[in-house]
């Protein structure tokens, strides 16, 4: 079976969608039944030979988001019909809309339409147009979550299958284990020293770094030792995380260390006394479940996928309250017996999610697809 699949939206820094493309990838490269297209930026090659050595690689996409999203458009429907796949993966939202191509289309949330306030308003209406579109000709929709399948029936009502398939976990990096004198090197490398709360993910509005760092404050001079470290890149919106931090009072215990490379974002949430992911919404979560697999205590916000993702793992608070955010950590901080069962509980929960079991249920659904558009 030919997977074209669309690898061209990954930063060189992945995080959550780009991280579950990634692993995608990886998982179909392995596959001795997938004869694996992967169209990737002009410039992004070198990465893709490594991380899948068996795929054929078209380096065709223009550079930059914007020309490539047109190009997407203009040129798509030709290398469908030129490669001729039996399946086209989008992994990010859109599609070409005028191709022949079997299609399935990852959508991971609607955000763009529920709170298009977290976003660059350009990306905004682009991405609600195109979702949209993308929605009505996709023969299958992807999404990750039943919370984000039950928003994408409610709001499209597409005349495709909308199929969740839970991500995964690299459970041979995020877990329990790791020699701690390399944990803290690697930690020290970045400035990182414990005790800390851990906060690992892009600097975004929806993530509401405001509220975490509120809630640091409040408990802080419990806590003369305690740092807040809030790990990730600078997102749109960033201005107000770094107002927050400026008018906490403890900017000084506040630290920003940026993106962590792969050993030292293992490390970071393996060496936290908790990590703390106040999310205001999800389409599944993946920092909560890395922070899981890592045998983390970890408190983070219920009303999204994330409480379908983290189970009874995690202590729950309402999305977008500092005081039950602090008295969740004060919590953990305070209880070393309750930390102690988090620790327990979440690599247990974390097992379920294995990125073989999801590129199995994406393999499922692709032969089902090639079946179904197969001629009688």
């Amino acid at each position: 079976m030919r997977v074209l699949l669309d690898v061209s939206a990954v930063p060189t820094r992945p995080v959550g969608a780009g991280v579950y493309t990634i692993a995608l990838a990886r998982g179909l490269s392995a596959r001795p039944d997938v004869d694996l297209q992967l169209l990737t930026r002009r410039s992004d090659t070198d990465r893709w030979h490594d991380l899948a050595p068996t795929a054929a690689l078209h380096p065709l996409v223009p550079n930059d988001r914007a020309s490539r999203l047109v190009w997407e458009q203009v040129a798509g429907p030709g290398v469908g019909r030129r490669l001729r796949p039996d399946v086209w993966h989008a992994p990010h939202y859109t599609m070409p809309l005028r191709t022949n191509v079997t299609t399935a289309v990852a959508m991971h949330d609607l955000t763009f339409f529920d709170h298009p306030e977290w976003h660059e308003r350009s990306k905004v209406m682009y991405f609600r147009r195109m979702i949209a579109a993308a929605a009505r000709r996709a023969d299958v929709i992807v999404t990750g979550s039943h919370d984000a399948e039950r928003g994408l029936r409610a709001r499209f009502s597409p005349p495709g299958e909308i199929v969740v398939i839970y991500h995964g976990v690299d459970h041979a990096r995020f877990s329990p284990a790791g020699d701690a004198a390399a944990d803290h090197a690697a930690l020290a490398r970045h400035g990182i020293v414990p005790p800390y709360v851990a906060f690992a993910s892009t600097i975004e509005p929806r993530k509401d770094v405001p509220s975490l760092v509120r809630a640091f404050s409040y408990i802080a001079s419990a806590h003369p030792d305690l740092r807040l470290v809030l790990a990730g890149g600078d997102g749109w919106g960033v201005e107000e995380a770094r107002a927050a931090i400026t008018a906490s009072g403890v900017a000084t215990r506040v630290l920003r260390p940026g993106y962590l490379d792969d050993a030292a974002l293992a490390a970071f949430f393996r060496r936290a006394e908790v990590v703390a992911y106040p999310s205001l919404a999800e389409g599944f979560g993946m920092p909560a479940l890395e922070a899981l697999a890592s045998g983390a205590p970890l408190v983070t916000t219920s009303g999204s996928s994330i409480e379908e993702v983290v189970g009874d793992a995690a202590l729950l608070v309402p999305p977008a309250d500092p005081v039950a955010i602090a008295q969740a950590l004060e919590g953990v901080l305070g209880n070393p017996a309750l930390a102690a069962k988090l620790r327990a509980a979440g690599p247990a929960r974390a097992a379920g999610f294995t990125w073989d079991r999801s590129v199995d249920a994406h393999l499922d659904v692709y032969r089902r697809m090639v079946a179904t558009a197969a001629p009688s």
